[in-house]
Parts: C-alpha cells; sequence; structure tokens
C-alpha cells in the first residue's frame, strides 16, 4: 500500500490546502484527495512541485508499506 504524507505535511507547517493551491497552483481537488488518501494516480509534476513546496524528497511524501492491500472498490 502506498500512503501519503501530505496531510502530516500540512499540519506540521499549520498551513492549508488552499494555501498550497494558491502557492503552488495545483488544483485544489487534486490536493483535496492527495490530503484524504483518496486519489487513485497523481501527475509527476504535481510531486515534483509539492517536493519542491515542501523541500523534502519524495519518500517523505510518499510511502509503500510491503504487504499491505486496499480493497478493491467495485
Amino acid at each position: 500500500m502506498i500512503s501519503c504524507n501530505f496531510a502530516r505535511l500540512l499540519g506540521e507547517r499549520k498551513l492549508k490546502i488552499s494555501d498550497v493551491a494558491r502557492d503552488t497552483g495545483i488544483n485544489r481537488g487534486t490536493l483535496t484527495r492527495l490530503y484524504y488518501e483518496t486519489a487513485e494516480r497523481i501527475e509527476l509534476d504535481v510531486l515534483d512541485q509539492l517536493c519542491d513546496y515542501f523541500e523534502i524528497e519524495l519518500p517523505e511524501l510518499l510511502v509503500r508499506t510491503p504487504g499491505k492491500q486496499v480493497p478493491m472498490q467495485q
């Protein structure tokens, strides 16, 4: 399973989704899906922008937990 630390990063920095959307130009809907971990796919340029914005490396944003599976939605 891959999880996203976007919500944690916002909390640590006392930021809102709207702050990141305004500062980066990333669509608010995209950021909301990352926040709630409901995104099914993420554009590489969005990941790159978020890493630059938070001054982090990709493994600090996305974490893979081997063996943990998410149930498939039907």
